[in-house]
């Protein structure tokens, strides 16, 4: 924008043979070239037309729009089940905790997007004893957008918050298994564990995440690879009852 300088009140010293000097400011609008708005206005135009035929195209012709991610991935024969605890046996954490803390809760949820099954079970070693292990279990169908970004994503955090990573071979498209043992209570002689499983397969994603704790001197720690073990056993056979298997 520019910014115009009022007139001053003369225009300086007339000199004899030499023209007056103009007063500061622009000419006389009389004298001023009209501007021309036309290109501009079709200029205008002509983009939102082009937006607007875009968002229309991208509405009613499916698959025009290529997300950086790719298409959205095949499902294969992975189904949605009304109650994934009762789908989820998992024999394998079953031997290692026999007995159950209250009830499992579960719930399973549909979209032409996105279906999404879930599951918490809370087990210990016998009835009698105060501590327990907590399961935690999700599965989730991609039906429009290619997971695997936020996949990655998920890894990096886990990374970030000081989990360590061993990658699953021949289990789906990709899978790890992430590991921590958290200190950071004012009593540093209590560990807590977490010990969690993801899967991608397709446009199925699906973890499985065990819990629990011990103190020095008064427990045993759970054997960290027993526990891998179980996540892998028990999530393959989970893996083949979603895909009717």
């Amino acid at each position: 924008m520019s910014h115009q300088l009022p007139a001053p009140t003369d225009t300086g010293p007339v000199f004899p043979g030499l023209p007056t000097p103009l007063p500061y400011g622009p000419p006389p609008r009389a004298t001023a070239r009209p501007r021309r708005r036309r290109p501009l206005l079709w200029g205008v135009l002509s983009a939102l037309l082009t937006s607007a035929v875009w968002a229309v195209a991208v509405l009613t012709v499916p698959g025009i729009v290529v997300l950086p991610d790719g298409p959205a991935p095949e499902i294969g024969d992975y189904r949605v089940v009304e109650d994934l605890c009762a789908t989820a046996k998992l024999s394998r954490f079953t031997q290692l905790y026999p007995a159950q803390s209250g009830t499992p809760y579960h719930y399973s949820t549909r979209h032409a997007a996105l279906d999404d099954m879930y599951c918490s079970k809370y087990l210990k070693k016998s009835a009698g004893e105060t501590e327990y292990s907590s399961l935690y279990m999700q599965a989730q169908l991609h039906r429009k957008v290619n997971p695997r970004a936020e996949f990655d994503a998920q890894q990096s955090g886990l990374r970030q918050r000081k989990y360590l990573i061993t990658e699953v071979p021949d289990l789906g498209d990709q899978a790890y298994v992430g590991y921590l043992d958290d200190r950071s209570s004012s009593d540093r002689t209590w560990h807590y564990l977490t010990q969690v499983l993801y899967v991608r397969d397709g446009g199925l994603t699906y973890y499985l995440s065990w819990s629990g704790s011990y103190q020095e001197g008064k427990a045993v720690a759970p054997d960290r690879e027993t526990v891998r073990q179980a996540l892998l056993m028990d999530s393959r056979d989970v893996l083949r009852a979603l895909a009717g298997l």
